[in-house]
C-alpha cells in the first residue's frame, strides 16, 4: 500500500480550488435528434442516448457494447427517471438518466467511471469559411454548436472573449502549431487546467478540423471531418474526451489501495476534494487539525492525475513541515490510530 502526503499549494483559496476542475452539470442527461416523436424513432433515440451516456462516463468506445450491459441494452427503461421531446430546432428527444441506478449498473458490468469533475478546456477555435476567417468567441451564435457538442461529450468548455488583441494571437499557424507558447499568455485570464487549439476549414461543402489539446505534460492531436460545423464540433470534442479519459478513470484490476494524507484542508475545500476523489471510493480514516487521511482504491497515476485538478502536489516525506507526523497504515489495513 503506498502513502500519499499532498499539499494546498501556497495557501490555495477555495476561488483558486473551484477555478480549476469543474463539475458539469446535465452529466445524465443526453439529447438526441429525432425525426419524428413516433414510438419506432423514440426507441431509436433512446438506444442512441444510452450510447452515449455510457461513452460520456467511460471514455471508451466500446463499452456500450460490453457483454455486461445486454441487459440495459435490451431494456434501458430501467434506468432512465424520465423523458421528453424538445421542439427545437432541432427536435431533439431529451433523457434523463437516473445517476445512482447507473453507476451502479455500470460498475456491475465491470466499467470504469470517469467522474463529474472533469478538466476545465479553454477552446481556441478558428473557423475558416467562404466568408472570411473568424475566432469564435464566447458571446458569439459561432459558440452554440461548440457548447452543445462539448456539453454532448460530457466536457466543461471554456471560450475567450475573442477581443481584438486576441485576434491577433490565435492564428492559423499558432493553433496549428505544436508549441502552445503564443496561446499561453492570452490563456492565463481564464484560469482553464487544458488548452484546445482548432482549426477548422470548410472546402467543398464539408468542414474538416484539425486540433490540439494541452493538459499538463499531456499532448495530444488529431484531425477529424464533418457535413458541417455541428458535426465537426462533435467529432473534435468526441476525440478530446475518448483521449482525456484514460488519465482519470479508475480502470478495474489496475487498482491498488492507497493512504492518502492532505495537508492545508478546511471546510471548503474539504467539499471540493471529497468530489473529486468519488470515483476512487475514499473514505475518511482522520481528521487532525489541517490534516485529513483518507483510504482509496485507483493506481497512482490516476490519483495524482485527478488531485492535479485541485492544484494539489505530493509533499515527499522527508520534505514535510515539521510539525508533519507521517500516518503509517496498520498492519491489519484497520484505520490507523
Amino acid at each position: 500500500m503506498r502513502f500519499f502526503k499532498l499539499l494546498f499549494v501556497g495557501g490555495l483559496s477555495l476561488v483558486s480550488l473551484a477555478s480549476q476542475a469543474e463539475t458539469v452539470k446535465g452529466l445524465y442527461q443526453v439529447r438526441e435528434p429525432v425525426s419524428s416523436q413516433a414510438p419506432e424513432e423514440r426507441d431509436q433515440a433512446t438506444q442512441r442516448a444510452l450510447a452515449t451516456l455510457v461513452l460520456r462516463l467511460t471514455g471508451d468506445p466500446k463499452a456500450a457494447q460490453s457483454p455486461g450491459l445486454a441487459a440495459l441494452r435490451k431494456d434501458p427503461q430501467q434506468i432512465i427517471s424520465q423523458y421528453g421531446f424538445d421542439a427545437g430546432p432541432p427536435e431533439v428527444l431529451k433523457v434523463d438518466f437516473d445517476p445512482a441506478s447507473t453507476e451502479q449498473a455500470l460498475r456491475r458490468a465491470g466499467l470504469s467511471l470517469w467522474g463529474a469533475d472533469r478538466p476545465s478546456i479553454l477552446g481556441w477555435w478558428l473557423n475558416d469559411a467562404t466568408e472570411g476567417s473568424t475566432l469564435v468567441g464566447d458571446r458569439q451564435a459561432s459558440a452554440t454548436p461548440l457548447r452543445r457538442a462539448a456539453q454532448h461529450r460530457g466536457l466543461p468548455l471554456r471560450l475567450p472573449l475573442a477581443d481584438l488583441n486576441e485576434q491577433i494571437v490565435a492564428t492559423a499557424p499558432n493553433l496549428e502549431g505544436a508549441d502552445p507558447a503564443p496561446l499561453r499568455g492570452a490563456s492565463d485570464r481564464y484560469n482553464a487546467d487544458a488548452l484546445l487549439a482548432v482549426h477548422a476549414r470548410e472546402e467543398g461543402g464539408q468542414w474538416q478540423a484539425k486540433w490540439r489539446l494541452w493538459l499538463g505534460d499531456q499532448k495530444e492531436a488529431g484531425s477529424v471531418q464533418g457535413a458541417d460545423q455541428a458535426a465537426v464540433a462533435d467529432a473534435v470534442m468526441l476525440a478530446v474526451s475518448e483521449r482525456l479519459a484514460p488519465r482519470f478513470v479508475v480502470k478495474p484490476g489496475a487498482s491498488s489501495e492507497q493512504l492518502l494524507e492532505v495537508q492545508g484542508m478546511n471546510l471548503e475545500r474539504y467539499a471540493a476534494l471529497g468530489r473529486l476523489l468519488e470515483p476512487f471510493g475514499a473514505r475518511l480514516q482522520s481528521v487532525d487539525g489541517d490534516r485529513i487521511l483518507y483510504r482509496v482504491n485507483g493506481s497512482a497515476e490516476q490519483l495524482k492525475a485527478q488531485l492535479s485538478l485541485a492544484r494539489l502536489q505530493e509533499v515527499p516525506a522527508d520534505e514535510a513541515p515539521a510539525s508533519a507526523t507521517p500516518v503509517q497504515p496498520a498492519a491489519d489495513g484497520s484505520a490507523p490510530a
